[in-house]
């Protein structure tokens, strides 16, 4: 017989409560956002982006490119398969490069995958990320696209004590992305050689054992995917910092030369790099650039960048290949971009965005030398350009 006796819980029922704020997000045109806040305590001066990918968020919150930035990612549900040692894209998996702050729809929830190895908010904690959720991402997404990117301040206090004026100042003068080199915060800080393959499944990574042909990697934030991408085709990989001289690369005697992505304005990059690829350039060596790497070569090459007013951030984006005649949907992070009305008659342009018509390759006529801005190593994203790689493995080979 069922309990007739009747339930305290629904005689008294309690006034709903909303959950405490401990976490701002303040824009610089003063608009304020409450969220609960996770991963690491403190404040971060950063401009604000959205992410439309539904997978790889471990990957996208150690990818170099995003240092400096606050990334939004508008998948509701965020940290739900934990995190591990694997699914980093950073190149020393030590160094806390990456994201500095992350917004979320969802609070974290534990984690349900056979390969966590952690719970998302220690890992964020462990990585000095610091996130918030309980936030309509939807209706910051809409504002970053009315408004542009933002240039704003994240907070997380467990006791939720701000000094909104306070928080309010450091975001109007947070200097922004533009003119900023980062590049040089995130890069090698010496030679080291490549060796992991792709991950597959059930064997996880593996080690390369063969070595030719020889590439050398430029390192302005690289991604591991890539260098395992030129591992698993049978590829020597040697890395180099950011501030080498094209005799250092040469002396290495290369086989191809790789031009890396990674986060800030190119043209404060450019400042030292774009001497050292003119340099290189002038040899018949074949260049593939991915990303900063080939907004750098495009400066190189005698074109301009611009700052973009929403970016590109996430893994489906339609990029149509004009050398093929075929669309690809694509990996994408980026908040500059190559004025394609500047490309010089020597250069031609091989990709576009079929969202926005931006540039999103180039090549240079007569000698084997491209480059695209999305990222054909993925992770997170399709697979589409995977042949990208192969495409600069047969210059090599013709060469």
């Amino acid at each position: 017989m069922l309990d007739q006796s009747p339930n305290p819980a629904i005689a008294n029922p309690q006034p709903w409560a909303p959950a405490k704020v401990t976490a701002l997000l303040v824009l610089a045109d003063g608009t304020v956002i409450e969220g609960q806040g996770a991963g690491a305590s403190g404040i971060a001066r950063a401009e604000v982006c959205f992410n439309t990918a539904i997978t790889g968020y471990q990957e996208i919150l150690t990818d170099p490119s995003y240092a400096g930035q606050i990334v939004t990612f508008t998948f509701p549900h965020i940290g739900n398969v934990g995190a591990n040692d694997e699914d980093l894209e950073t190149l020393d998996r030590d160094t806390r490069t990456g994201v500095v702050g992350a917004i979320f729809k969802a609070e974290i929830t534990e984690p349900s995958n056979y390969r966590a190895a952690y719970h998302f908010d220690d890992w964020l904690k462990s990585r000095n990320i610091i996130a918030m959720s309980g936030v309509d991402t939807r209706a910051l997404t809409s504002l970053i696209r009315e408004k542009g990117l933002a240039n704003a301040v994240i907070a997380h206090n467990a006791d939720g004590q701000f000094d909104i004026d306070d928080l309010k100042a450091q975001a109007r003068q947070w200097a922004g992305l533009e003119d900023a080199d980062i590049a040089i915060t995130v890069t090698s800080k010496e030679k080291s050689d490549w060796q992991q393959k792709a991950w597959e499944w059930k064997d996880g990574y593996s080690q390369s054992t063969e070595g030719i042909p020889h590439i050398v990697a430029i390192d302005f934030g690289i991604k591991r995917n890539i260098l395992r991408l030129f591992a698993s085709r049978g590829c020597k990989v040697s890395v180099l910092p950011a501030t080498v001289s094209a005799e250092e690369v040469l002396a290495l005697n290369p086989d191809g030369i790789f031009l890396s992505n990674g986060p800030g304005d190119p043209a404060a990059t450019g400042e030292y790099s774009v001497p050292m690829i003119k340099n290189l350039l002038k040899t018949d060596i074949p260049i593939f650039g991915i990303c900063l790497g080939h907004q750098m070569l495009a400066l190189a090459l005698g074109a301009k960048t611009t700052k973009m007013h929403q970016g590109h951030h996430g893994a489906n984006h339609p990029v149509k290949d004009h050398t093929t005649g075929k669309v690809e949907i694509v990996s994408m992070n980026h908040g500059f971009a190559v004025d394609s009305k500047s490309l010089p008659d020597t250069v031609e342009e091989t990709h576009i965005s079929l969202f926005d018509g931006t540039n999103c390759g180039l090549q240079l006529k007569g000698k084997p030398v491209f480059s695209v801005q999305h990222h054909p190593e993925a992770s997170p994203g399709p697979q589409d350009s995977h042949y990208l790689f192969n495409r600069f493995l047969d210059l090599i080979k013709t060469k």
